[in-house]
């Protein structure tokens, strides 16, 4: 199948990872982005999220210029307030990965590119010498729903595909406090059961997961 391509596609800058189907708050108050996000919510279209290789999330007088990883997340909206001139905070999801093949920066400060969406994982069911790290991954998501308030939303949102390499990889990677280099190499793996074959090494040392089931 042909990859996709989209043209100009307004990109956020984080210092954060963004995985598909996790979550992200924000908070946005500078200029570029309150346009940006505020096109996005009514057009009902998809930003993309890459992770900060230098500069910062704020543009800062004298700080270094902007420069960001290749491979980024598309983010859709699905929460979106105003509670002030000059402040929106929003919550997006993330979709598919992309891989930038040129971009610009525009006088305002918002960057563009022009990306090809990369394939989803393909559903590769938890094999048993991971299991464990499936098993840790549904202990903790049990946990975290029974100690949270009535209504509160939940750091990981249901359906849980705990049976699923990518997903469960994915997860993990969002709950640990992993380097933000790491975790961007992790989420540009094409291969999710690669993917949580290093996750499983990781949890081994932190003792969180066994290395068999």
């Amino acid at each position: 199948m042909p990859a996709l391509t989209l043209h100009s596609l307004p990109l956020f800058p984080l210092g954060t990872v963004l995985f598909p189907g996790g979550v992200l708050p924000l908070r946005i108050f500078e200029v570029r982005y309150l346009d940006m996000i505020g096109r996005c919510h009514k057009g009902g279209a998809p930003f993309g999220v890459v992770s900060l290789t230098q500069g910062n999330e704020v543009r800062q007088p004298g700080a270094q210029p902007e420069a960001f990883a290749a491979i980024g997340t598309l983010a859709t909206i699905t929460d979106f307030s105003q509670p002030q001139p000059g402040l929106m905070t929003i919550q997006a999801v993330g979709a598919q990965r992309f891989h930038i093949t040129s971009s610009e920066r525009l006088k305002h400060g918002l960057w563009v590119a022009d990306v090809e969406r990369i394939a989803d994982d393909a559903a590769v069911p938890v094999p048993h010498d991971l299991a464990s790290t499936s098993q840790a991954l549904a202990r903790v998501l049990e946990t975290l729903r029974s100690r949270a308030a009535p209504g509160e939303a939940l750091p990981v949102p249901q359906p849980w595909h705990v049976d699923d390499c990518g997903w469960v990889a994915n997860r993990w990677c969002e709950l640990l406090p992993l380097p933000g280099e790491l975790k961007q190499r992790l989420m540009a793996l094409d291969n999710p059961l690669v993917r949580l074959e290093l996750v499983g090494d990781i949890l081994a040392r932190m003792h969180i997961a066994g290395d068999g089931g």
